[in-house]
């Protein structure tokens, strides 16, 4: 089967490549984008066929799509905070992008008999939250004038009392809180809306906390982990903001692959969303105290807590993945502190430039980071 992976030399696309390369004809698009490639990477899978292009050129699709029977879409540009003020970017490389992917399936002759859009977590906003006097309530984000007061957890939009974290289900309303978000919502009911139309199969994963070797270590707007990881091998304090006790659903790549071709090969995910996670809450202060201590950095560096916020920052979610549990047999294989020891194997061996710092003075220049 000839299988299409957009963004398939970046970190999730590369590792999706490698797992389907010795049984199917891989076709790779991916524009090698300067943030996250500082250079050509040298774990491209050679049984793989690489096009490197940009998805916003119709005829580099149109090539990129000849023969094809299954597409997974991971192309995108990612980075939340970036998001906000590079809005035109975010929104031509994904939405639009997008787009034109889905305009050439439904305008013009090919072979595509399934897609995967890689959706994310970002789309719901605040994690869903469970009330002593309400029940089950699904908070927007918390004013300025909570956080100013450093009042970190989340109140019920019913009755005012601090609200409890739970698992999030797919059923939750979205309530995307950055421009990067509600690209990622738009690739995914785009795609769903189209594909149910005209009969494609499509599925929609939204992936939680993705990390893993091949993550950059070079771009600040990419994951914590990768982010933290940075930092450290640079002899940095990781740069937490609020109190470090907001939580987060970490999920190996491997799982993620594996949940990708569950996907694929299983028509009880067509036309279907599924969450893509663990269903464990992690704060990040542990995160960072995990990646010090496996850099064996543990006597000379510590976290350094802001208690100082962001804008569009969320607190707590994680992923509720009984969904995908019970109809396409997703179990995550991976456990946290097995998935650590492997990031930071990979990341002693990589190179690390880091950007945080200028990347945090440009949020902060742009009010987006509490002064």
């Amino acid at each position: 089967m000839k299988i299409l992976i957009t963004g398939g030399a970046g970190f999730i696309g590369s590792h999706l490549v490698d797992a389907l390369a010795d049984k199917h004809e891989i076709v790779v698009l991916d524009n090698l984008e300067p943030q996250v490639h500082a250079e050509k990477p040298d774990y491209l899978n050679p049984d793989a066929a690489y096009i490197f292009g940009d998805m916003r050129d119709e005829a580099v699709l149109r090539k990129a799509l000849e023969g094809v029977e299954v597409i997974f879409h991971e192309a995108a540009a990612v980075g939340v905070g970036q998001s906000m003020y590079e809005i035109r970017r975010y929104v031509e490389v994904n939405t639009m992008a997008t787009a034109k992917l889905l305009d050439i399936l439904v305008n013009e002759e090919n072979e595509v008999k399934k897609l995967i859009v890689a959706s994310s977590m970002s789309i719901y906003g605040e994690g869903a939250y469970e009330c002593d006097n309400c029940g089950e309530v699904y908070p927007k984000l918390r004013g300025e004038e909570q956080l100013k007061r450093r009042e970190w957890e989340l109140r019920c939009p019913y009755c005012g009392e601090v609200v409890k974290p739970i698992p999030t289900s797919e059923e939750k309303p979205l309530h995307p809180t950055s421009i990067y978000a509600i690209t990622k919502r738009d690739q995914e009911e785009m795609c769903l809306t189209v594909g149910r139309a005209y009969g494609i199969p499509t599925v929609a994963l939204r992936y939680f906390n993705v990390y893993g070797p091949r993550q950059s270590l070079n771009n600040p707007y990419t994951g914590v982990c990768a982010i933290f990881s940075s930092r450290i091998k640079n002899g940095k304090p990781p740069l937490i903001f609020e109190d470090g006790l907001q939580t987060r659903d970490f999920v190996s790549v491997h799982d993620v692959v594996r949940a990708n071709i569950l996907a694929m090969e299983s028509s009880n995910a067509n036309y279907e969303i599924f969450n893509v996670g663990t269903g464990e809450a992690t704060n990040i202060l542990e995160i960072a105290y995990a990646l010090i201590k496996l850099y064996n950095k543990d006597k000379e560096l510590e976290p350094e807590i802001t208690n100082k916020y962001r804008a569009g920052d969320i607190r707590h979610c994680f992923a509720d993945i009984s969904k995908i549990k019970n109809k396409l047999g997703f179990k995550p294989g991976t456990a946290l502190e097995e998935g650590m020891k492997e990031l930071v194997e990979w990341g002693e061996k990589e190179e690390a430039v880091d950007k945080f710092d200028e990347a945090h003075e440009e949020l902060k220049a742009r009010g987006l980071v509490e002064e």
